[in-house]
């Protein structure tokens, strides 16, 4: 019959052959394809998860490691406590303590696991914050570097927050405007850290901060916690530690404030006499403070290779030494697990 001879047929076949070829092929095309998107899936699966352990093995080292840091930093402090006390009983051939003299502002303490340096600072190093006087408060935060508007403003603020003043309603507005609200207490400050709360106080002005210079590097700023403090000194003010800023506001010159500033980065001052050199000033400075300090340590490890770690930790704590009779030596007042350090 017409259309089934063999010449047909054969092409037919053929052409049914190559379709079920060019049919096969792409089948493996799509096969391979969807392999190759399912190896690449795979891949990002694998690269996202060795990412994630890799990130949670080093938060996790680093983590051990501020942990090592705080515990010799806190034994740090233990240690300064006792080389403070045994400071006057152990003398050397030279009269020098073997631990600690008065007036010491800086311990380096060397562990088997790392280095420590504590600082010594007493509270006779800082204007007592419920006691100093409106003109002695100004003078100390404008010579801190404050505008001279902005410096009125805190100081009036700090004084009304301890007394009421002519501008009380506009406080009392700022403060109950805030989220939480609250009505401050109109008495003396009880802490510190309270002056966090008064108008015009900001974490960098209180806790200090980094700052450029023309040159563009950074460099440490001391806070107002550092400046004042409610168990500060009214009179006399340690000549080692205390702020210039402190120096300046208890009557010296800002040239002698800075003298006193580069005369102890060299050496720090050990008697009575070498405040002479002060004049009347003098009578403004001391050596040491009386019972209450704070010791801050700043801790980093020893590495394997006896280097020292890139990881550092701060703690603090606010130590009164007690009298003799008494059943403890040493009160700690307060405790800082995480400390600031300028």
């Amino acid at each position: 019959m017409k259309g089934h001879t063999p010449i047909g047929e054969h092409r037919r076949a053929s052409a049914a052959k190559e379709t079920g070829w060019v049919l096969q092929r792409r089948s493996r095309g799509a096969a391979l394809l969807a392999v190759l998107w399912l190896v690449a899936g795979l891949s990002a699966i694998a690269f996202a998860l060795s990412t994630t352990v890799l990130g949670e093995t080093e938060r996790t080292s680093t983590a051990v490691q501020g942990a090592r840091c705080y515990y010799v930093a806190a034994g740090a402090i233990e240690r300064a406590i006792l080389y403070m006390q045994w400071g006057p009983h152990h003398k050397l051939p030279g009269g020098q303590s073997r631990y600690f003299d008065p007036g010491t502002p800086l311990l380096n303490l060397s562990f088997p696991t790392g280095e420590v340096q504590v600082e010594i600072i007493p509270e006779t190093a800082k204007l007592g914050l419920n006691s100093a006087p409106p003109d002695v408060l100004f003078r100390l935060l404008t010579a801190y570097g404050l505008p001279l508007d902005r410096a009125a403003t805190l100081a009036e603020a700090i004084l009304d927050w301890r007394a009421p003043g002519p501008h009380s309603a506009r406080f009392d507005q700022v403060y109950l405007s805030r989220t939480p609200s609250f009505h401050r207490p109109r008495a003396s400050f009880e802490e510190t850290e309270e002056l966090l709360l008064v108008e015009g106080m900001t974490p960098d002005l209180f806790y200090g901060t980094y700052e450029s210079d023309a040159q563009g590097q950074l460099h440490s700023r001391a806070g107002l916690r550092d400046c004042l403090s409610v168990l500060g000194s009214t009179d006399r003010f340690d000549v080692n530690t205390a702020h210039p800023a402190v120096l300046v506001a208890a009557g010296l010159t800002p040239p002698m404030a800075d003298a006193i500033a580069e005369r102890r980065r060299i050496q720090p001052f050990r008697t009575e006499d070498e405040l002479q050199a002060f004049g009347q000033a003098s009578g403004r400075l001391r050596i040491g403070g009386n019972s209450i300090y704070t010791l801050r340590a700043t801790a980093r490890l020893r590495l394997e290779n006896g280097q020292l770690s890139d990881t550092r930790r701060s703690v603090a704590a606010l130590v009164k030494f007690m009298p003799p009779g008494y059943d403890a030596t040493y009160h700690i007042l307060r405790w800082y697990d995480n400390a600031w350090k300028n």
